[in-house]
C-alpha cells in the first residue's frame, strides 16, 4: 500500500476529475446481461494494454476451471461484487493521475459509495508511466477504493512503469501462487513479427521544432489486420536499449487497405538532453531494408464510430497518424459521414504535416472541414483550443447531430486544453454523458 497521503490524493483527484459533485444524474439502465461468476477480471484501459492483460488473466484463470467474467470497469455493478468471491483488477492511469475515459460509469455510479466489500479477495495490477507525476494514481485510487470497502487483498499491489517485463513477470506469479493458473513463458497472443523499413520521409524540414518523420513499413508474410486507432508496440533490439523486451507505442496512419504502416514519429530528446532510445533508433540508425520487430495491439476504446455518422478529430503534432488513419477507414465507406479534422502545429510554411493527403480527402469529401491553428506564425500565438471556442456554436451543432469527438496527440497542453474547451463549450455533464457514450475518445502521450 502507499502512504495515506497519496491515497488520498488519488481518490481526490479522481473523484474531482469526474465532476462528481453532480452525483445526482439520471438513473442509467444496467448494463447488459452480464454472466454472473465468482471470479472477475476488470478492466479500465486507454491504450488497450490494460484490457489485453485482462484477456491473458481472464484465459489463463479460465483454463484452472473457474467461473471467470472479464468486464470494463464500467460495467461494474453492486450486484456483480456482491455475489463474486474474486476480484482481479487491471487499471491503467492516463496523464497526471487521471482515470482512462472508459472508467466514467464507474466513477459516477459506484466510486462515490463503496458498497460492502468485506466477502471480497482481491488482486490489483496498476499501470502507469513514472515520468508522469503521480505515478498509477489511478490504480492506486481503485487499490485504497476496494480497503475501505472491507476488500481482502490477495497479494500486494502490483505498479507497471511503461510495460516493464519484469513487473508483468511478478503479477503473472502472484496469479500462479493464489490460483493455480499458468502463463506460457512467452505470454504474448500476437508475438512480435518482422516489418521491413522501406521508406522514411522528413515531414517538416526547416521548421523551429524538432524533426518529424514518417516511416513506411511492410510485414515479411502477409499483410495482418487491424483497425484505425490500434497501436503499433516496437520491441526495441537488445543492442539499442541495453536490456531486452524494452517496447515503444506508436499511433498507426495507415489501414490495411493502405497495403502497409505508416508511423509518424518525431526525434525526440529525454530531459536531461540525451537522444531518446526509439527515436534515434528509428530515425537514424535502422537502415532502409532492414526489419523492424513489430506486433499490434488492439485499441478498442480510440475505435472509430459508423462511418456514417458526424466525426470531429482533433489534434497536434505526430497525433495527426492516429488522426489519419479514422479518414483513411472512411474513405472505403460507400457513403462516409461528415469528417472535421482541427490540427496544431507550429508553422504553416513548414508543418503542414501530410497536406497533399489531406487535401485530397477534402476534394474527394472523405474531409468535409480542415482547420489549422499555427503556433510560431506571426499574429500570435494560435492553438487548436482557440479554434474550438471560436467554432463553438459550430462544435455543439456537430455533437447534437450526434458527432464523435476524437483527440490524439500530446498530454501536456494540448489534450487538457482541448478539454477545457470542450467543457467550456458543452458542459461537464454533456462531456461525461458523451465519454461514457464512447463519443469523446482520447489517445493521448
Amino acid at each position: 500500500m502507499i502512504p495515506m497521503g497519496g491515497e488520498l490524493w488519488a481518490a481526490t483527484a479522481v473523484l474531482a476529475w469526474a465532476g462528481l459533485t453532480a452525483w445526482s444524474l439520471r438513473p442509467r439502465p444496467a448494463p447488459g446481461a452480464i454472466a454472473e461468476a465468482a471470479t472477475l477480471v476488470v478492466h479500465a484501459s486507454q491504450t488497450g494494454s490494460a484490457e489485453a492483460l485482462a484477456e491473458e488473466t481472464a484465459t489463463a484463470l479460465s483454463a484452472t476451471g473457474l467461473s471467470v467474467q472479464r468486464l470494463g470497469l464500467s460495467q461494474l455493478t453492486p450486484e456483480l461484487l456482491a455475489k463474486a468471491e474474486r476480484l482481479f483488477l487491471i487499471a491503467a492511469t492516463t496523464g497526471e493521475g487521471d482515470a482512462p475515459d472508459e472508467a466514467t460509469g464507474f466513477l459516477r455510479r459506484l466510486m462515490p459509495t463503496p458498497p460492502d466489500l468485506s466477502h471480497l479477495q482481491v488482486g490489483v495490477l496498476a499501470l502507469g508511466d513514472s515520468s508522469y507525476g503521480h505515478y498509477c494514481g489511478f490504480g492506486r485510487a481503485l487499490d485504497s477504493w476496494l480497503a475501505r470497502a472491507g476488500a481482502t487483498a490477495l497479494f500486494d499491489r502490483v505498479e507497471v512503469d511503461r510495460l516493464d517485463p519484469g513487473a508483468l513477470a511478478h503479477w503473472r506469479h502472484q496469479l500462479t501462487a493464489v490460483t493455480g493458473a499458468t502463463f506460457a513463458r512467452e505470454t504474448r497472443s500476437r508475438p512480435h513479427r518482422p516489418w521491413r523499413l522501406e521508406r522514411r520521409a522528413h515531414l517538416n524540414p526547416g521548421s523551429p521544432g524538432r524533426p518529424v518523420y514518417r516511416l513506411r513499413l511492410r510485414p515479411i508474410g502477409d499483410m495482418p489486420d487491424w483497425r484505425a486507432g490500434d497501436v503499433a508496440e516496437v520491441e526495441l533490439p537488445e543492442a539499442v536499449a541495453g536490456q531486452p523486451g524494452q517496447l515503444r507505442d506508436y499511433s498507426i496512419a495507415t489501414v490495411p487497405a493502405d497495403r502497409a504502416m505508416d508511423l509518424i514519429i518525431r526525434e525526440t530528446v529525454r530531459p536531461d538532453g540525451t537522444p531518446g532510445l526509439a527515436s534515434t533508433w528509428l530515425l537514424d540508425r535502422c537502415r532502409i531494408g532492414e526489419t523492424v520487430p513489430l506486433r499490434i495491439r488492439p485499441n478498442r476504446t480510440f475505435h472509430g464510430p459508423d462511418a456514417t455518422g458526424p466525426l470531429i478529430l482533433i489534434g497536434n503534432g505526430t497525433g495527426l497518424g492516429g488522426l489519419v488513419a479514422h479518414l483513411s477507414e472512411r474513405a472505403r465507406a460507400a457513403k462516409p459521414g461528415p469528417a472535421w479534422l482541427v490540427f496544431g502545429e507550429r508553422t504553416a510554411a513548414h508543418d503542414a504535416l501530410l497536406d497533399q493527403r489531406l487535401q485530397g480527402w477534402l476534394a474527394s469529401g472523405v474531409l468535409t472541414r480542415l482547420d489549422r491553428a499555427f503556433s510560431r506564425d506571426k499574429g500570435g500565438a494560435r492553438y487548436v483550443q482557440d479554434i474550438l471556442q471560436a467554432e463553438a456554436d459550430t462544435v455543439r451543432d456537430w455533437v447534437e447531430r450526434g458527432a464523435t469527438i476524437m483527440v490524439c496527440g500530446s498530454l501536456k497542453g494540448m489534450a487538457p486544453a482541448v478539454h477545457a474547451a470542450l467543457r467550456d463549450i458543452l458542459d461537464e455533464d454533456r462531456l461525461l454523458d458523451l465519454r461514457e457514450a464512447g463519443r469523446y475518445r482520447r489517445d493521448v502521450y
